[in-house]
């Protein structure tokens, strides 16, 4: 099942690859920047990267024209436990220049198709509450808000709120 139309005709989605390392962690780096995407100080290394998320479910949008990634998607473990096989966190960044143009959409939409066909129940994330366009992407392709983890982190001297999100799919009984 297709969750959404093609991505827009200026992207091409593929798979990611370690030929793609330097321009996702760059982009991972420009959302840290952001000080609005992710508890992080600063992206980690290719390998660390690698070694974290599920190689079946991450992707890069890729500029027809350039070649340039604009944007990736990962998932992760939420647990090792076997009851939990089926439920993911994913992660997903697109560079401030190419936003606008369908790439998060894209990217999402990719990842949930690859996860219903692998029998993954449950994506989740968790949002800054001010990362509006992204609480915006997910809830825009099937995730509802399960809550807010009130003053779950400090994060540049401040306390943050995490808003968690999940997408139960609707193909998997």
């Amino acid at each position: 099942m297709t969750t959404t139309a093609a991505a827009p005709t200026a992207l091409t989605i593929v798979p990611m690859r370690a030929e793609h390392a330097d321009r996702v962690l760059a982009i991972y780096q420009l959302g840290i920047d952001t000080g609005d995407a992710t508890f992080q100080e600063r992206a980690p290394e290719w390998a660390e990267f690698d070694a974290g998320k599920l190689p079946d479910h991450r992707f890069v949008a890729l500029d027809r024209s350039t070649g340039a990634v604009l944007g990736w998607v990962a998932a992760s473990e939420t647990s090792k436990r076997a009851v939990y096989r089926g439920v993911v966190e994913t992660s997903i960044y697109v560079h401030p220049d190419a936003a606008g143009r369908g790439v998060g959409r894209a990217l999402l939409a990719a990842q949930i198709d690859s996860t219903e066909a692998a029998g993954v129940w449950t994506i989740q994330a968790g949002i800054f509450p001010e990362n509006t366009g992204s609480l915006a992407l997910h809830t825009a392709l099937g995730f509802r808000v399960i809550g807010t983890r009130e003053r779950v982190g400090r994060h540049h001297d401040r306390w943050r709120d995490v808003t968690l999100l999940e997408r139960r799919s609707p193909t998997i009984d």
